[in-house]
């Protein structure tokens, strides 16, 4: 979606696959979630205009047939930023893009005039729709927050809102980063927690998932929908128990990472009858870990047994969904949790008497040289490494310093998001960074321990 001179309104601008487009026609326009042979995200409108849009002029067209880039008028309101505009009734839309990057760079802004803040919200939307690349949302507290790939791509954007999208004076916080939370061992026990009537009572333990699974689930390889006895075979080939393979209840997947959620209760009269609760209560735990209420990732939860009462009426949704999400928090917690940093890979090109300076730099940043290779018929040598996305503010700067000049830093994708080593609940790096994100976010600084999540009976 490219933004038109009209405040609000903005142009659909992609390719021509098939056919003519003409204004006036009746088209159907699918969005990102529609799903064949049903009514969700699916509209239809007539389309107003066609334009050719060259440089920052645009030309109105009469037609406009398959091969050509177009500008379609009148269907923005339907649109977020990507999809799928057609006459036929029965096409399928084509997949969205997939960018080599992710929005793991972020930062609050507000309005220096509490009187724009509308101007802010309307200017958040417009941005949202013109750069696939970026996340706007707001916290429970009521900040608003933009995520972008990288530092220089949220400069560009911050600039973008303030001069053509929300037209006041923005102001912002320092760029911070996203992270996941994660547990790195099994729980050092079984964790209880009881129904508010006290009559229902959960069990249950928490454990890491391998990384090759995890990325598999949060690609959706391995997903809910997949034949049961396949994705049994699958996971056996991890080491899982092929009963506990064909008892998963639910799938943490994106936006909230790769979690996993089995029934490994024997034996247990009504505890399908409470599958719904449990999994509701078990969305919202991965949603908010209880660390520094980042997003859960790479995370087991196993229910163990369970006590429900007899009576349908106390073991209702408002009874196990409680239970369930405190049961998670206290397994996890038990379960020496951490979190998960982002990580850049990133290329220098320097001369060959500054790479030593280059090194130094990137290993005082916690980033790891991986490849070192001369450019043929040069005196310049390219260095790849990989960087913590928190170690690359402001480097590309200390880089110029440290080297005169000669030498300049490519962030080229995201690599992986990788393990940090250290206990959440110690005293230490993770600690430290749990601290600064609750600081953020408005939350005491000191996190709960288990037992304020764990009952005895």
């Amino acid at each position: 979606m490219v933004p038109a001179s009209d405040k609000g309104r903005s142009y659909a601008f992609g390719r021509m696959f098939l056919g003519t487009v003409k204004p006036g026609q009746k088209v159907h326009i699918l969005g990102p979630n529609y799903t064949p042979g049903k009514h969700t995200d699916l509209f239809v409108t007539a389309m107003q205009r066609a334009v050719i849009m060259m440089g920052s002029s645009i030309e109105l067209i009469d037609d406009c047939p398959a091969g050509n880039i177009v500008g379609l008028v009148g269907v923005d309101q339907y649109l977020l930023n990507s999809g799928t505009i057609t006459t036929s009734e029965t096409a399928h839309s084509m997949k969205a893009i997939k960018f080599s990057v992710s929005p793991v760079v972020q930062v609050a802004v507000s309005v220096a005039n509490p009187r724009d803040l509308p101007k802010l919200v309307e200017g958040l939307k417009r941005l949202s729709r013109s750069d696939p690349c970026v996340q706007c949302y707001s916290y429970t507290t009521g900040k608003f927050i933009i995520a972008g790939a990288s530092e220089l791509h949220l400069g560009a954007c911050l600039k973008d809102l303030e001069e053509y999208y929300a037209w006041t004076v923005i102001t912002k916080s320092t760029p911070f980063v996203k992270y996941y939370e994660t547990v790195l061992s099994k729980s050092s026990g079984v964790t209880m927690a009881k129904s508010p009537n006290k009559h229902n009572h959960l069990y249950l333990s928490a454990e890491p998932i391998q990384e090759e699974l995890a990325i598999l689930v949060d690609n959706g390889k391995i997903a809910a929908d997949d034949n049961s006895k396949e994705r049994a075979r699958r996971l056996v080939e991890f080491e899982w128990d092929a009963n506990d393979a064909h008892k998963i209840w639910a799938f943490g997947s994106k936006p909230n990472g790769a979690n996993l959620l089995v029934d490994m209760a024997t034996g247990l009269q009504y505890i399908n009858e409470i599958r719904d609760h449990c999994v509701t209560g078990f969305m919202s735990a991965v949603s908010n870990g209880p660390c520094a209420e980042e997003q859960m990732c790479g995370c087991r939860f196993n229910i163990l047994d369970a006590t429900l009462y007899a009576n349908a009426i106390h073991r209702g949704a408002s009874q196990i969904s409680p239970p369930m999400r405190r049961a998670i928090y206290g397994a996890m917690l038990l379960a020496e949790p951490s979190l998960q940093e982002p990580v850049y890979l990133a290329e220098v090109q320097s001369t060959m008497d500054k790479a030593s300076s280059v090194h130094a730099l990137i290993r005082s940043r916690r980033g790891k040289v991986t490849e070192e290779s001369q450019k043929p018929g040069t005196s310049l040598c390219i260095i790849k490494a990989l960087l913590p996305v928190a170690e690359s503010f402001g480097i590309a700067e200390n880089l110029s310093n440290g080297t005169s000049g000669l030498a300049t830093i490519r962030i080229v994708a995201l690599d992986h998001w990788e393990t940090m080593t250290s206990n959440a609940i110690v005293a230490g790096e993770v600690r430290d960074v749990c601290t600064r994100i609750r600081q953020r976010k408005g939350l005491p600084e000191n996190m709960h321990g288990p037992d304020c999540y764990i009952d005895r009976l």
